[in-house]
């Protein structure tokens, strides 16, 4: 099957922007920043929470299509498939936050939650207006607990039904802790899977070989085009491939599938969301929603609701995913209640991506009559300072370190080619790039360590963005902190200091990433050195180095590489691209030859 590789583009470079523009021309009550790709209601309402999602584009009309009264006050969009850094996000909340708070809720995807968390973290200490929260949405079914690890679920169109009923509950004048509270409550009982004919095409990239066999379907698909769980051959017949779909989703057996308390036992009620992934047509929808619905009914489940249409897509696949989720049985007493919950979702909006559907329930009784048819900044200034022991040797440990990097990049990208997807080594390289250009400005001073850290977070933030931005901008800001605190009782900044500090901003990131050695990531050489620090540098650096080395041997316990063949992985003998970043890093601070590959 030939892969879909023609678009209408002006230019892929502009396409996400062009996409906004045009979103504020049909809908006269939303505005675009185009510096930050942040869309937002053109007047938000000061006595309602707030609500923001938001990651990489391709998945419209998540998640634009949902701003309007009723559903976002904004969404912050990254590149195609690359979540959006902390600066744009930033951004988002200065436009709509207000002192009632603000909801943000985002996939579970590592970039998307590292860099919302690290905008809420950063929004929060400047002393931004009205408390901000971050709910990560994961009701992907189809990687189990096993393989999933400790990256979880993988967030997928059950994040829109969360946002949904969140807002309308917001618009009500609910407090902050109660919307976010029902957010909760929706996104513990609801479940995604979704299939693939072929995999999508990126705009601007090159065309590419067909992924599946003419015969075949690939179940488990997510919507970054990472391979699914598994293929099945000759495709299936419709109400066969429904019926796996809905087995796995309500399976009560499965302990690494069982995610939703289903009894199935004829008490269980139900929304369902039957959502196009981006080239499936209106007549195979309507196919695809026909046999759910059945299914459903045959196996004793009610259904309350069903949405059908085009919620999140993965550019043009051709696939479609099924969402179920559990409503409250009529006896429980935590939360809102199967009703409510109906009245919410049913609250009109004004938002243009959501899909009329009717406000009951699927009737079986009658026979179809066929005859009827602005700029954003982190404060880099302190009231007080904190001296490198050795400015000079400060500075040249950082240039030494990043030209380290750009030097590494060729053998970086083979490793990420081979075990995530393939940007590791050019985004290392850009934030490099910045930190020599942040050099060359006179930003970075070793006279003033708390300022020199603060603008390498912001660098790399701008500079690199994804997970492993938002990874290293989360440690630098932390440690920027910690400096700050030590800079109390200390004049210089000694090996001392740089080690309790490291390991203050360790613990920090470690909010914000469920990753601990041994993971197959950067957290373990990054871990390995801080805790061999207060012992030596140069012992630390050997340290990191040894525990990079050792993921060759690793399974993927987080990141993208958490969802390849992890047989595979291990014949390919090579360390996480990422980890081997760090060893590159910490060597070039020390001086000292880095990790071989």
């Amino acid at each position: 099957m030939p892969s879909h590789h023609k678009h209408l583009t002006n230019d892929p470079a502009t396409l996400v922007i062009d996409s906004l523009k045009g979103l504020c021309l049909l809908n006269p009550h939303v505005r675009v920043d185009e510096r930050y790709k942040v869309l937002y209601k053109r007047s938000p309402s000061k006595d309602q929470v707030s609500l923001i999602s938001g990651g990489g584009s391709g998945h419209e009309p998540a998640h634009a299509g949902f701003v309007g009264d009723g559903m976002l006050s904004a969404a912050v969009c990254g590149n195609i498939f690359a979540s959006p850094n902390a600066a744009q996000i930033r951004r988002a909340i200065e436009l709509v936050g207000n002192p009632k708070g603000t909801l943000i809720v985002v996939k579970n995807y590592t970039g998307d939650a590292l860099n919302f968390g690290l905008a809420s973290e950063q929004y929060k200490a400047s002393g931004g207006k009205g408390d901000v929260r971050v709910l990560i949405v994961g009701d992907d079914v189809a990687v189990g607990r096993t393989q999933g690890g400790i990256v979880g679920r993988r967030g997928l169109a059950g994040t829109i039904l969360v946002y949904k009923i969140a807002a309308a509950l917001s618009r009500s004048g609910a407090s902050l802790d109660d919307v976010e509270a029902a957010a909760k409550q929706v996104a513990e009982n609801i479940g995604t899977i979704g299939v693939g004919l072929e995999h999508c095409h990126v705009p601007g990239t090159e065309e590419a070989e067909s992924h599946l066999g003419v015969d075949e379907i690939e179940l488990g698909m997510g919507i970054h085009n990472e391979p699914g769980t598994q293929r099945l051959k000759p495709l299936p017949k419709l109400s066969k491939l429904v019926d796996q779909m809905l087995t796995m989703l309500t399976s009560t057996t499965d302990k690494e599938r069982s995610f939703v308390r289903f009894r199935n036992d004829g008490t269980d009620e139900v929304v369902l969301m039957v959502n196009n992934l981006g080239a499936v047509s209106e007549l195979e929808m309507g196919a695809i929603a026909g046999e759910a619905v059945s299914w459903l009914n045959n196996h004793n489940f009610k259904t309350r609701r069903v949405l059908v249409g085009t919620y999140m897509t993965s550019l043009n696949m051709p696939g479609f995913s099924l969402t179920l989720h559990l409503l409250p049985r009529p006896n429980s007493t935590d939360g809102l209640s199967a009703s409510k919950l109906l009245e919410l979702l049913d609250e009109p909006t004004e938002a243009p991506g959501w899909k009329w559907h009717a406000r009951s329930e699927p009737s079986f009784a009658e026979e179809v009559d066929a005859s009827t048819e602005s700029e954003t900044k982190l404060s880099t200034g302190s009231s007080v300072s904190l001296r490198a022991e050795d400015p000079k040797v400060f500075i040249e440990a950082i240039k030494r370190a990043a030209n380290d990097v750009i030097a590494a990049e060729p053998e970086i990208t083979r490793q990420d080619q081979i075990a995530g997807d393939g940007d590791a080594g050019l985004t290392l390289k850009a934030g490099a790039e910045g930190v020599l250009k942040a050099l060359s400005d006179g930003r970075i001073s070793g006279e003033d360590v708390i300022s020199a850290v603060m603008t390498l977070a912001e660098v790399v933030d701008e500079r690199m963005g994804g997970t492993s931005g938002a990874l290293y901008s989360i440690f630098l800001s932390a440690l920027a902190k910690g400096l700050k605190d030590a800079a109390e009782s200390s004049s210089a900044a000694d090996l001392a200091v740089w080690a309790k500090t490291s390991a203050s901003a360790l613990n920090t990131l470690q909010k914000y990433t469920r990753a601990r050695p041994p993971s197959r990531t950067l957290i373990d050489p990054l871990t390995a050195f801080v805790d061999a620090l207060p012992n030596g540098l140069l012992g630390a650096v050997d340290a990191a180095k040894r525990a990079a080395e050792e993921t060759k041997k690793l399974s993927a316990k987080a990141g993208r590489a958490a969802y390849v063949n992890q047989e595979d992985l291990a014949k390919a003998n090579v360390p996480d691209p990422g980890a081997f970043g760090v060893a590159v890093i910490v060597a070039g601070l020390a001086g000292v030859e880095g990790p071989k590959a």
